[in-house]
């Protein structure tokens, strides 16, 4: 596991240290995003905490509201995680109201999301690369 991973989860573990939480590991590529998140979802074990996987290919915002994060948060563990991952519909208008903490991946020039919690770079998978964006002097519209 490497450091960004252990920070990102150290993060969220600070804003949301309990309780059931969701949180999207979203970006251009689904693919990559279910990659993130289960190295994600590791250092939130390696942490201490319980946490459920779940992948969406299409990021259908009504399939994932109704079977997915309807049934994980009416679960009978109060304590836990569920990490989603998908493409970058998990981050959409109506979507992005259903996660706690969101985390957008990207690769090379891939423009970062301005919705996003935080950012990882995957352009070398092996070394994930947090990175940071200063969203002030862009549109309203950008990455949206």
């Amino acid at each position: 596991m490497t450091d960004a991973w252990h920070g990102i989860a150290e993060e969220f573990l600070h804003l949301y240290p309990a309780g059931r939480r969701v949180l999207a590991v979203a970006g251009a590529h689904a693919e990559r995003s279910r990659t993130a998140a289960d190295a994600l979802a590791s250092a939130l074990v390696a942490a201490g905490h319980e946490v459920e996987r779940s992948h969406s290919a299409d990021g259908d915002e009504q399939t994932l509201r109704t079977d997915v994060v309807a049934a994980f948060r009416s679960g009978p563990k109060a304590d836990r995680v569920l990490v989603v991952s998908g493409p970058a519909a998990l981050l959409s208008p109506k979507a992005r109201g259903m996660w706690n903490f969101t985390l957008w991946q990207l690769a090379g020039d891939e423009p970062p999301h301005s919705v996003a919690s935080a950012l990882v770079d995957l352009t070398d998978p092996a070394h994930p690369i947090r990175r940071t964006a200063d969203y002030c002097a862009l549109p309203a519209s950008f990455g949206a």
